[in-house]
């Protein structure tokens, strides 16, 4: 058997997500809190976004490499990724 935890809502908060359970065919409000638990964790763990000073420095590694003429085509990387 699964743990088990004892959630509370505020009023508002369990109608609305009641409300969200039937309108995307969720089969109860703990699919719901399960899905929405999941995703939380999983996209803090993996998130792939940048931040500006990561997508700044992305540029600048692409300015640098098209000016030394680096760059191959998709079908060249993955042969050498191969």
């Amino acid at each position: 058997m699964k743990p088990q935890i004892n959630l509370r809502l505020p009023s508002n908060l369990k109608k609305a997500a009641e409300k969200y359970v039937k309108k995307h065919n969720y089969k109860n409000l703990q699919e719901l809190a399960t899905d929405a638990i999941r995703e939380k964790v999983m996209i803090r763990k993996y998130d792939e976004s940048f931040t500006p000073k990561e997508i700044e420095l992305i540029d600048k590694l692409i300015d640098l490499s098209i000016k030394k003429g680096k760059l191959v085509s998709k079908k060249e990387l993955f042969k050498d990724l191969k």
